[in-house]
């Protein structure tokens, strides 16, 4: 097996709890802006730490009045807000565990992490959150309390908690362990029912400690670090940065509406974002279609060329003199305002949950931005490995973090041990000894290393898919790349068992009108006329083949199909984070799956209609 260590930056700490770290941190900037809460006119209000804990001492000693028990499970169904956070720290100071609960989750949802959590009291944000949890409540005697943000439940129970005294919740916060739970997490459900990841507080704290040190760069910027949250908190990748953050005095703001987000992005002005490499692909096609609509398409593709062959050259360590100069001509046309359409001081990005692509990685480091891939899952309190500042490469998702072991089994799956993995599912022995070997966490994933120990995500080992011919296809090598077209939605690879690779294509609702009007076609279109008009069916052929170009014969998609609608959380078809279900999808789509294997040989670009 080969494998990669590497060794913890900071003394573990046994004893230490999250709530050590904001108490560390009141300590050390009690005066310094730990939070920025939204203002009615587009500004933002300071939240200092010394706030911010006052606001957490006092929550918690409502959750303690209102009979809120040690140990107590505690749902939590809220976009990603102040808040949410709030709450969090709060339930930790009560001694309690929180249980998120996505809010785009069905009413089934609600009810499976709620009962096989055994959740006593849940809190919810919006009337639409509670419509969903009072639906399946019949169903769940245990929760006893409900509360509701926007009904100002949280300023009640804080209200309610002045008698509470503060020896009570110094003594509560102090009981739990590193060893003990943390939170309750429950995975995407993407290969069937949702597993409860039983988080500790070791995870939390030991990981926030040594990736503070390891990404020093990003959040202990001497200017004063901040990032604006987008992505959903009740996901282990956005709330292990929250976290991160309070330990680090990370400025924080939260914007959950995406289609506000470059204007918040404009006032914010963070150091450093978070993000899915969806964003990221967003931001540089809606920028290439308004270029495009502008009549400066060629100049941006030129420009965007420019940045890559830059970025590629700075890598190497020798920048020609023309190169240099045709860069710092686009850089003054065009990049400089892509800089400050994201608020103008991002000098970070962390990016997660898929590949991002070499060419966007370059593109955006030719920015002066610098995107920090990592790898990791619910299990492994989200990052495992991540590139740093001060050792990346492009393409890669970095080194193992400190205190943490990588190491490939030899099929190539992934294991990891250390800081970061979770200690067994909740009430489910089975699938935890299943899911280890020895102190090794199997991710189900496929990568390699190179010899420097970044390791590169090929694929899932479940995904894998086998040809009649008994050809080895990684999914994800060929639909990573054509979901960057600004065309595509989703793209979900099919062919096991069968004598080639074909697609499943939907198209991206909110890019169609733009890339219509700007190849004058009919902006009005619908989804399913789309689907057949022959300047789309090109489009997404010239996506097709140039994924094809990386790839075997053998491995490439000679058809495809364009559904008529979208594949989205609500349709069933994809996780909370957005990445796809694709055993629910095979079997929703199986009858026109085999449609495209019936009749006619393989022909490329062949389009068949849903």
């Amino acid at each position: 097996m080969t494998e990669f260590s590497t060794p913890a930056v900071v003394s573990p700490d046994p004893a230490a709890n999250t709530t050590d770290l904001l108490v560390d941190r009141l300590a050390a900037t009690p005066d310094s802006v730990l939070f920025s809460l939204p203002t009615a006119d587009g500004g933002w209000s300071p939240v200092t730490t010394r706030e911010f804990y006052d606001q957490v001492i006092a929550l918690a000693k409502g959750l303690v009045a209102a009979g809120i028990q040690p140990g107590d499970k505690i749902g939590l169904m809220c976009k990603t807000r102040y808040e949410w956070t709030l709450i969090d720290f709060a339930t930790w100071f009560a001694g309690a565990v929180l249980v998120p609960v996505y809010e785009t989750s069905s009413p089934a949802q609600v009810r499976w992490n709620l009962s096989d959590s055994g959740a006593i009291a849940i809190i919810v944000e919006t009337a639409d959150h509670f419509a969903r949890f009072d639906e399946v409540h019949p169903d769940l005697p245990g929760i006893r309390n409900t509360w509701q943000i926007d009904l100002g439940d949280l300023e009640k129970l804080a209200a309610s908690g002045t008698e509470v005294p503060d020896d009570e919740i110094e003594r509560r916060r102090n009981l739990a362990g590193g060893d003990d739970i943390a939170t309750l997490i429950y995975t995407s459900g993407s290969t069937g029912k949702p597993k409860g990841c039983v988080l500790t507080h070791s995870n939390f704290v030991e990981l926030s400690r040594n990736s503070a040190v390891a990404l020093d760069e990003v959040v202990l910027d001497p200017n004063g670090a901040s990032t604006l949250l987008f992505i959903t908190l009740a996901h282990v990748f956005a709330r292990f940065i929250a976290v991160l953050c309070v330990h680090a005095g990370v400025r924080v703001g939260h914007q959950p509406d995406t289609k506000q987000l470059l204007p918040s992005l404009g006032s914010f002005k963070p150091t450093f974002l978070l993000a899915v490499p969806r964003v990221f692909e967003k931001v540089y096609n809606v920028s290439e279609q308004k270029a495009e609509a502008g009549g400066k398409g060629k100049i941006f593709r030129s420009a965007a060329d420019t940045a890559v062959a830059y970025s590629i050259a700075l890598e190497q360590g020798k920048v020609p003199l023309g190169l240099k100069l045709k860069f710092k001509l686009f850089d003054a046309l065009v990049f400089s305002k892509l800089r400050d359409a994201m608020g103008g001081n991002v000098k970070y990005a962390v990016s997660g949950s898929a590949p991002l692509g070499p060419r966007l990685g370059h593109f955006y480091h030719a920015l002066g931005i610098t995107i920090l891939e990592g790898y990791g899952l619910t299990e492994t309190t989200a990052p495992a490995s991540v590139n740093l500042p001060s050792k990346s490469k492009i393409g890669t998702v970095g080194p193992a973090l400190p205190g943490n072991g990588i190491r490939l089994a030899e099929d190539g799956e992934i294991q990891v041990t250390g800081v970061a993995v979770f200690k067994e599912y909740w009430k489910n022995a089975e699938a935890t000894a299943e899911a280890f070997d020895g102190d090794w966490f199997k991710t189900g994933d496929i990568g390699s290393f190179d010899a420097d120990g970044f390791l590169t995500i090929t694929g899932r080992k479940k995904e894998i898919i086998v040809t009649a011919g008994g050809k080895n296809v990684a999914p994800a090598a060929l639909e990573d790349p054509i979901r960057a077209n600004p065309l595509v939605g989703q793209v979900v690879v099919v062919g096991d068992q069968k004598p080639f690779i074909s697609a499943l294509v939907t198209l991206d609702s909110e890019m169609l009108p733009v890339w219509l009007n700007n190849n004058g076609e009919d902006a009005g279109m619908t989804l399913e006329e789309a689907s057949t008009n022959a300047a789309v069916l090109a489009e997404v052929q010239r996506a097709i083949d140039a994924a094809n170009e990386n790839v075997s014969r053998a491995e490439s998609i000679r058809k495809f199909t364009i559904l008529t609608s979208e594949l989205t959380e609500e349709s069933g078809h994809l996780t909370p984070k957005l990445s796809i279900k694709r055993n629910i999808i095979l079997q929703d789509f199986a009858p026109l799956i085999e449609s495209m294997y019936s009749g006619a040989p393989a022909t490329e670009g062949h389009s068949i209609v849903s």
